[in-house]
């Protein structure tokens, strides 16, 4: 006779340690020498840099999706970018991601949102899932790149560099603001996209899942939130397919392409 045994999830602690980490430093804002507004105005650039050029146009749109194409330097500083939000390397998130839209909120989804919001949103990096494990399968076009597997390695310590930089021209507040405070700005700008974006909004297609398009949500990702347009059409470079459905990052590819500096961009069948 066998006795059924349960085996629970091992904790990620040194994710859990290393979020709670900068969510504590990201308090010291409130501290009142650490405030002025240039401070805030370099957090707020460096946002749109690393979140929106970044995560949104970078890993997203261009690496993940391959929705367009760029010069390869030009690729290197998205993925760079990206590299600056400290969200884990970019052949892991890359990877990740395309398996949860492989396998959008059903069980082998890392963030299936069937779970509940605060496990889509951020519970789920807190335990190991096994998702992890197909990230090679996934990512074979990137993970023999040097330059990618470099990024993917020293993120904190280009992290690192990058406060010592503000530092040096505007002291902590520019640390605190900059480095503390944007990352956790970016860190729950981009769940949301995981979390709300499944949770809040309207459907315009048929994707086979929960996704929804949410107005707040692509305010504060640069147009993310246009979900389940993006789940219906992944391969698309416009999420924002109606009028009213701003998106900047869909405008700042548009900008590179008049440029010379995007090609191959691919729409949704209902743009053409």
């Amino acid at each position: 006779m066998t006795v059924a045994t349960t085996t629970k999830p091992r904790m990620e602690w040194i994710i859990i340690i290393y979020m709670a980490l900068i969510h504590i430093g990201a308090l010291f804002a409130l501290l009142p020498g650490n405030f002025n507004w240039q401070a805030v105005g370099v957090a707020l650039l460096l946002h749109w840099v690393t979140g929106g050029l970044g995560i949104t146009l970078g890993w997203h749109r261009l690496v993940t999706h391959r929705s367009f194409q760029t010069p390869k330097w030009l690729e290197y500083f998205f993925v760079f970018c990206g590299t600056l939000t400290c969200e884990g390397g970019v052949i892991d998130w890359v990877g990740l991601h395309r398996i949860h839209h492989l396998h959008s909120d059903t069980d082998p989804d890392p963030h299936d949102s069937n779970k509940g919001f605060w496990w889509s949103h951020m519970g789920w990096m807190f335990i190991e899932t096994p998702a992890k494990k197909d990230v090679a399968r996934y990512t074979k076009d990137i993970a023999d790149d040097p330059v990618y597997q470099f990024l993917d390695k020293y993120f904190v310590p280009i992290q690192m560099a990058l406060a010592l930089v503000l530092y040096a021209l505007g002291g902590w507040p520019f640390v605190v603001w900059g480095i503390f405070v944007r990352l956790v700005a970016v860190f729950h700008c981009t769940w949301f996209v995981n979390s709300a974006t499944h949770k809040f909004g309207y459907q315009s297609h048929e994707s086979g899942d929960r996704s929804r398009n949410c107005w707040w949500v692509a305010l504060v990702t640069y147009g993310e939130g246009w979900h389940n347009n993006h789940h219906a059409f992944q391969y698309s470079a416009r999420h924002g397919l109606q009028w009213w459905e701003f998106d900047q990052t869909w405008l700042t590819i548009r900008l590179l392409q008049a440029l010379g500096l995007a090609t191959k961009v691919k729409l949704a069948e209902v743009e053409k």
